[in-house]
């Protein structure tokens, strides 16, 4: 039955979503507020994610540059997880002793690079179902590696198709989500043409909609109905995600200490980071980004070649010749660089 888009509603979210909200948006946050309360909310909000880079072997990890502008850059794994079953896999149960195969896949994976200069950051897409050789399972969609082996196998997965070394691993879940789109008062989205989701019986009627957190969930998570299928969903969610991201430095700016703490305990109570992540760095690098603005914040697609099938999957094959050249920018801290000469791999603010 369709169901046409309605003003702001609250009841269960069953969807799933990740990006850059929880991280970047944590990080710009904690600029505003003292220290004391920095580390201390984050030491007791942030789940802790155990083991995601001891079981890695460091041979076969890409190296982590030692000069120039990008032995200071940082790279952040992005990953929203698609719950499929009760069985806690992150957050506060991130100290689960066994990984549960299956319990959850990645319904977004994004690469956070921040400039070494701190000038400014890129958040690069992966589609979901690029097709990918996962380590110890063969060619597959990118999202199965969090499947079959958790935290650890994606990290491996996403560093052996990029070459760049990943430092960190940040994980938010379909509640957090929605919460920090209904903590900035909603985000507002112009959808071009009319477009219907079959998948969740709800059509997108073309003309502004302001979305809260479970309306968002629904219009970032559509692929079926959308000419390009997984990638208009990734060129969705970034749109959404550069509006959030101004929702969220605003809200930072209303230099209310209380409405700002409120505001920053909604992101980290929904966030997952790995355990080697310190609190102390992790403040460190919130107020070294104090000065970033929306503005400076880069979205771009990985580059692919088109979508096609393997036996009955639809898939995103990627183009690994130029995609090698943009992860080659990333490594050496040129991707700002890289980005001007190749527009087209931007994120435009007008998505379908």
């Amino acid at each position: 039955m369709t169901t046409e888009v309605v003003p702001r509603r609250r009841h269960p979210v069953r969807n799933a979503f990740i990006g850059l909200m929880a991280c970047v948006a944590m990080l710009a946050v904690t600029a505003a507020v003292g220290i004391f309360w920095i580390q201390h909310t984050l030491t007791s909000h942030i789940g802790r994610i155990d083991g995601v880079f001891a079981g890695l072997d460091e041979s076969q990890r890409p190296p982590k540059p030692t000069t120039g502008p990008a032995a200071k850059a940082v790279n952040i794994l992005l990953m929203g997880t698609d719950r499929r079953s009760p069985v806690g896999t992150t957050g506060r149960a991130a100290s689960a002793p066994l990984w549960v195969p299956g319990a959850q896949r990645t319904d977004t994976l994004m690469v956070l690079h921040i400039d070494g200069d701190r000038r400014g950051a890129s958040v690069i897409s992966i589609p979901r179902d690029s097709w990918v050789a996962v380590p110890g399972y063969g060619m597959d969609k990118i999202n199965a590696a969090f499947s079959y082996a958790g935290p650890s196998l994606a990290v491996q997965t996403v560093e052996q198709l990029t070459g760049v070394r990943i430092d960190h691993l940040a994980v938010i879940d379909w509640e957090g989500f929605r919460q920090l789109t209904d903590a900035v008062g909603g985000v507002t989205v112009t959808v071009p043409t009319t477009v219907y989701d079959s998948a969740r019986g709800i059509t997108w009627t073309a003309g502004t909609h302001t979305l809260d957190g479970e309306q968002a969930l629904s219009y970032v998570g559509q692929r079926y109905g959308l000419p390009g299928g997984d990638l208009d969903r990734v060129r969705r969610q970034q749109a959404f995600l550069r509006t959030l991201m101004e929702n969220s430095l605003h809200t930072t700016m209303r230099h209310d200490p209380q409405q700002v703490l409120d505001f920053l305990k909604t992101v980290t109570s929904n966030l997952s980071v790995d355990s080697g992540w310190s609190t102390r760095d992790m403040a460190g690098l919130a107020l070294s980004l104090r000065n970033l603005r929306s503005a400076d914040i880069r979205y771009l697609t990985v580059p692919v070649a088109g979508l096609g099938m393997e036996g009955a999957q639809s898939v995103v094959h990627l183009d690994h010749v130029r995609g090698w050249r943009m992860w080659s920018a990333v490594r050496d801290d040129r991707i700002e660089h890289w980005a001007g000469q190749h527009p087209w791999y931007e994120t435009s603010t007008t998505v379908r």
